[in-house]
């Protein structure tokens, strides 16, 4: 199945986006195209998109503050409590019911999610805390090697 032609100004913009380095689904999004579309481009054109891994950024360091628009679990919770009273509803439509599914998911995967964020901030709290502990009786052991 073939689909909509690309135009000048897309295949220029295609170009631009490789050489920047997007990923492949960067540029299907960009350009509005599937990503089948844009690698049959890419190979027609004899592009290749290359991935360039970035460092990953620590998620649990003790400067981190969570960010406002982080959801208590409490909140979460309380989304799938309604979500699953709403689910038993009659009358519900498919999609309505799919959407319910959808929140209940999303709602209990964050909740977890969430939990095992706080409990990584827990462990590298101790982390520090050892960390410090071991600096001082250093500290001690070598003035008293010293005196």
């Amino acid at each position: 199945m073939k689909g909509k032609p690309w135009t000048v100004a897309e295949e220029k913009r295609l170009r631009k986006m490789v050489e920047a380095g997007n990923s492949l689904r960067e540029i299907s999004v960009a350009l509005k195209k599937s990503s089948g579309a844009v690698r049959k481009k890419l190979e027609r054109l004899g592009l290749q998109v290359v991935v360039v891994h970035k460092p990953v950024e620590s998620w649990t360091t003790t400067s981190n503050v969570l960010p406002e628009e982080l959801i208590s679990a409490e909140d979460a919770l309380k989304m799938l409590v309604g979500a699953l009273k709403m689910a038993c509803t009659p009358g519900l439509s498919k999609v309505e019911v799919q959407r319910l599914q959808v929140v209940a998911t999303l709602a209990r995967t964050y909740s977890e999610k969430l939990t095992e964020y706080l409990d990584l901030r827990g462990l590298e709290q101790r982390l520090f805390d050892l960390e410090g502990k071991y600096a001082e009786l250093a500290k001690k052991a070598k003035g008293n090697r010293s005196s």
